[in-house]
């Protein structure tokens, strides 16, 4: 009597584990990527852009924006300049490279800047700035031609933008800790162009500093009852 054929055995179906495993392994991987090369996450904490950016928008912000193309198509994905008079940047802090700003591009290299009674001129010429905000009437009386601090926010220079380097201001002229007080940005220090807000709520102007357990659970309170859902998906200018 014939022996009955032994029945093939088919292969094991990858485990619903390991699907799930791999599936959260690529998406963190590319998370991780993204969000080390294309884009970073970045919160306003003070009211220094003020009323461009406010205290409490979150931003994505576009790393490739004056980098050079290393991305098939990455210029159809997230838009691509040179740098320009007027551009909102984020770049490392000069002289705390931890931390994160964000101001604008008043002058580039080369460019001769220099304030008078709260105007900007630029190559001697005055920059009309319908973004900028002054809270204070009081006008600083200046400095010499090579100090910074204090006396410089509302007459500076003239100066000499040196190779290399940028002059930044925060739009809020009276409350912004910018170029005035601490020279001038190495371009290299830029990190990219602020995008697109990606939420923002009515945060307090010192939420920043408020790490408790307690105030974190109410700025997450404000997150739901302050939110400013008509700056959601504003693009940044």
């Amino acid at each position: 009597m014939a022996k009955k054929a032994k029945k093939e055995k088919k292969p094991r179906d990858r485990s619903v584990f390991r699907e799930y495993f791999e599936l959260i392994a690529e998406t963190a991987v590319f998370v991780f990527f993204v969000m080390t090369f294309v884009v970073q996450a970045f919160q306003i904490p003070t009211g220094s852009m003020e009323k461009t950016l406010l205290v409490g928008d979150f931003l994505l912000v576009n790393k490739f924006a004056y980098a050079r193309s290393v991305l098939p198509f990455e210029e159809y994905i997230l838009p691509r300049k040179n740098l320009e008079h007027k551009d909102i940047i984020v770049f490392r802090f000069p002289q705390d490279l931890t931390k994160d700003f964000v101001k604008r591009v008043i002058a580039m290299e080369g460019d001769t800047i220099e304030i008078r009674d709260k105007q900007v001129y630029v190559n001697e010429v005055p920059m009309a700035e319908n973004y900028k905000t002054h809270i204070d009437r009081q006008v600083m009386p200046g400095a010499n031609e090579y100090e910074y601090g204090i006396r410089a926010r509302d007459n500076f220079g003239p100066m000499r933008v040196p190779e290399g380097h940028c002059f930044a201001m925060g739009d809020n002229r009276d409350n912004s800790q910018d170029s005035r007080y601490w020279g001038f940005l190495p371009l290299n220090y830029i990190k990219g162009k602020p995008w697109v807000i990606y939420f923002s709520y009515d945060a307090e102007r010192d939420a920043y500093l408020k790490n408790s357990a307690r105030e974190r659970v109410n700025k997450f309170g404000r997150f739901i009852t302050k939110a400013r859902l008509n700056r959601i998906l504003h693009t940044v200018k």
